[in-house]
């Protein structure tokens, strides 16, 4: 597949073709957004855009962040 629709200039987006949702917080693991922020995306103002895109360095770090493993699993 050609990445030309990946090259859409009229819309500006933090999308990095890795699209795998986190089953607890319903963030994407690629871009960082949540479900509803990447459903909205596309009628978003460029201002709205903006702040996302601003926060999502800090979301970053949350993802990465050990989430404990088997022992949490087992606590489920």
């Amino acid at each position: 597949m050609s990445d030309e629709v990946w090259k859409r200039t009229e819309i500006e987006s933090p999308c990095i073709k890795v699209c795998v949702v986190h089953p607890e917080t319903r963030t994407c693991t690629g871009c960082l957004r949540t479900i509803d922020e990447i459903g909205r995306w596309s009628r978003m103002t460029p201002d709205e855009r903006r702040v996302i895109m601003d926060a999502l360095p800090a979301r970053s770090a949350a993802m990465t962040r050990r989430r404990g493993g088997r022992a949490a699993r087992l606590k489920r």
